[in-house]
């Protein structure tokens, strides 16, 4: 078994941009489902002054991490109307190609943390009562 890998994205939520935010982020989430079946999960929260999302990913290994990865910069742009990156975390070992779109993220000044040594634990899948749109 290959291990799973997390990445979390931390972004400061533009001026009275929220609600436009939350309505890319869930329209977002359909065509993610269906085109990066390796991303297992993907949930954002918002905190308490409205003024920063955080985004969790799991994936199952590396390589669905790099699928993730592939056409993120448009993904991105489009999102960026609506937030600023501040700091990216990667919880696992990423295959050389996300390592690599990681530099450039650091090279532009976004902080990007890496813990790579996986001790172990388990992952639990069962239903939620949740739903997307929260």
């Amino acid at each position: 078994m290959t291990d799973p890998l997390i990445f979390i994205s931390r972004n400061r939520i533009k001026d009275a941009m929220l609600e436009d935010f939350r309505q890319h982020y869930l329209q977002s989430l359909q065509s993610t489902q269906t085109e990066k079946p390796g991303t297992l999960v993907q949930l954002a929260y918002v905190n308490e002054e409205t003024a920063e999302v955080v985004i969790v990913r799991l994936f199952p290994d590396a390589a669905a991490l790099d699928a993730q990865l592939k056409g993120a910069d448009q993904r991105s742009k489009e999102a960026y109307r609506f937030i600023e990156p501040t700091g990216v975390e990667i919880y696992g070992t990423p295959n050389p190609f996300a390592m690599e779109m990681m530099q450039k993220v650091a090279g532009s000044g976004i902080e990007v943390r890496l813990f790579p040594r996986y001790l172990g634990g388990f992952i639990h899948v069962s239903q939620t009562q949740g739903d997307q749109a929260g």
